[in-house]
């Protein structure tokens, strides 16, 4: 079974059409790294798969699961709101510009959603909390708030409140594209090591290095649409698309 199928999904934003037809399927404790130019859909795809934006067409299947399907006029219909949510929680996100409550210590923010969301217990939450702290290497942090933290340590705090969910699959929307190049590498780090414990993961990301390390696969997507997919090795060193080529003549 798939953790993710996502089947031929459309998506416009007043009459723009983003997406155009995208399909992926991801298997338990993949590595998927999402490359191509800005505005390629990239990120709307994954907005799409965790109910960010909604659909026009096409189905979203999470670990059995149909979050949402097409009718016989090629229309998507959703589950029920409680529905949805309930299986989007099987995904965890992480933004770009990490999306950190300001008011809130760095404690505050990892066991807000365990507490509201999942109603765990305060003790088990702050448990869970400090453990995660402790994975992305901010346990000396847990009092500070986010405006007391640098560019990198408020990602690995937002991937640790990610985590504190207890997803079955990560994605990570650009998470390094608003940091100072010598902070890339900390977050890179946390995410290498979800990588080597099997954690399902999707990133889109400007990263090639990481991408060809990491990913088990890579998709190269330009104008709503998935040009070419396969292992890094092929896609770095031999691809068959004209325009992943140019794409990477330029980034590389």
């Amino acid at each position: 079974m798939y953790m993710l199928k996502a089947e031929n999904i459309y998506k416009s934003f007043h009459g723009l059409e983003v997406l155009k037809g995208i399909s992926m399927n991801v298997k338990k404790g993949e590595v998927i790294a999402i490359i191509g130019p800005s505005g390629s859909g990239k990120s709307t795809f994954l907005r799409c798969l965790n109910h960010l934006e909604i659909i026009d067409k096409g189905s979203i299947i999470i670990e059995g699961e149909v979050m949402v399907s097409s009718d016989k006029d090629g229309i998507a219909r959703y589950k029920p709101e409680k529905e949805v949510r309930r299986i989007c929680r099987k995904m965890g996100m992480v933004f770009q510009n990490f999306n950190l409550f300001p008011h809130m210590t760095v404690l505050e923010n990892i066991i807000e959603a365990p507490i509201v969301v999942n109603k765990t217990h305060k003790d088990e939450a702050v448990e869970t909390a400090l453990k995660l702290l402790h994975k992305v290497g901010l346990e000396d942090k847990k009092d500070s708030y986010p405006s007391q933290l640098s560019g990198g340590q408020k990602q690995r705090v937002a991937i640790a409140r990610a985590l504190a969910m207890k997803p079955d699959i990560m994605l990570f929307d650009e998470p390094t594209s608003a940091l100072d190049p010598e902070l890339t590498g900390e977050v890179l780090k946390v995410i290498r090591e979800l990588a080597q414990e099997r954690m399902t993961m999707l990133v889109v990301t400007h990263e090639m290095g990481f991408a060809r390390e990491v990913a088990n696969r890579v998709v190269f997507m330009d104008n709503g649409e998935v040009i070419e997919e396969g292992t890094p090795e092929l896609i770095f060193n031999t691809p068959s698309h004209e325009r992943t080529k140019a794409f990477l003549d330029k980034v590389l």
